[in-house]
């Protein structure tokens, strides 16, 4: 997920706490938060936990320690976790626009929308210019496929933020997931042309290709937006399914273009479910079913509801001759399916 690079900004914002608090701690304690905080802000949110939780019980700095907890929880998918510990930091004093920032992307993992909605209100309105804010709003929808109220998160920012390329991405990826790609484009247009050199600028005319059918065009924007922006994890990412997409085969350059992209991104962000999925797709395809289901299993975690991993999951539990488990995913798959004819 996209998010989990925007959870890490917020832990940085949190380290300098970690260290102001050192003194009110005991030396134990100040280590552990320490450790805590610089495992989240390299992304290793569930390393980081234990650190956190044994820096808390040590009586190391509320605020920090929570903060850096709660990015952990959110990061890792345990929502009610992180919502508890939010409520109880709002509680106490700490009503800021990064406590409600948090507060929102929790509820949106417990499919709590109207509590979503109103910490999102607060945070915007204590934080009306930070992009950074509406940014892992829309993150936070995106994961949880609630496009519409994505569109409205980014609507809140762009009245603030007329020129935001990233923002106008945004709202074109949310036109296109629900089908109105009439009005995507030219969202992804003005995303490009605010920002023409830089990463959301290629991530726009990439995603503007990849709606039309443009596989040629959008791997060569990526290929060349990987090589200015010196490997960008979710360029890479892209890069990686993309090329699987349109059919790179075990034994060819592109499939070990598309494995070493796709590698290399997982690495980088261990708890990406976008890039977990095509990895396990991949080493599937390339007949390393063990190594797939250790990462579709990551993907399922992440995205319980995704059918494509239920199918890709069953696929490789049957090649692995586990058929319980097997069954258990079609099961699983069936449901989602009567679901969604609902």
């Amino acid at each position: 997920m996209r998010r989990l690079a925007a959870l890490s900004a917020i832990a940085l914002i949190c380290g300098g706490l970690a260290c102001a608090a050192q003194a009110h701690a005991t030396p134990d304690a100040a280590t552990e938060l320490k450790a805590g905080s610089d495992l989240t802000r390299q992304g290793l949110l569930r390393e980081a936990i234990p650190h956190l939780l044994s820096a808390r019980r040590g009586g190391a700095d509320e605020y920090a320690s929570s903060v850096n907890l709660a990015i952990c929880y959110v990061g890792t998918g345990s929502y009610q976790d992180a919502a508890a510990i939010l409520d109880g930091l709002r509680s106490a004093g700490h009503n800021t626009a990064t406590v409600n920032n948090l507060r929102m992307q929790a509820y949106l993992g417990e499919g709590l929308a109207p509590q979503a909605i109103q910490a999102f209100e607060q945070a915007a309105s204590q934080s009306p210019k930070d992009e950074k804010l509406y940014d892992y709003a829309a993150d936070a929808c995106n994961d949880h496929r609630d496009y519409e109220l994505g569109l409205r998160m980014v609507g809140r920012g762009l009245a603030e933020l007329p020129d935001s390329a990233r923002l106008h991405y945004e709202r074109a990826m949310f036109l296109a997931e629900l089908d109105r790609l009439a009005e995507a484009k030219p969202e992804f247009a003005r995303a490009a042309a605010l920002a023409p050199r830089s990463y959301i600028g290629y991530l726009a005319r990439i995603q503007d290709a990849l709606y039309d059918d443009r596989y040629p065009e959008a791997i060569r924007l990526l290929r060349q937006g990987i090589q200015i922006g010196d490997g960008d994890s979710r360029l890479l990412s892209l890069l990686g399914a993309v090329l699987l997409r349109q059919g790179a085969a075990p034994g060819t350059p592109e499939f070990a273009e598309a494995q070493a992209a796709l590698e290399k991104s997982a690495a980088a962000r261990p708890d990406d479910s976008a890039t977990q999925i095509a990895l396990g797709k991949l080493y599937l395809a390339g007949g390393r079913p063990a190594d797939a289901v250790d990462h579709l299993e990551i993907g399922r975690r992440r995205q319980p509801d995704n059918p494509e991993v239920y199918a890709n999951l069953a696929h490789a539990y049957l090649r692995l001759g586990r058929r319980d488990k097997a069954r258990e995913c079609q099961r699983e798959l069936l449901r989602l399916s009567a679901e969604k004819q609902r």
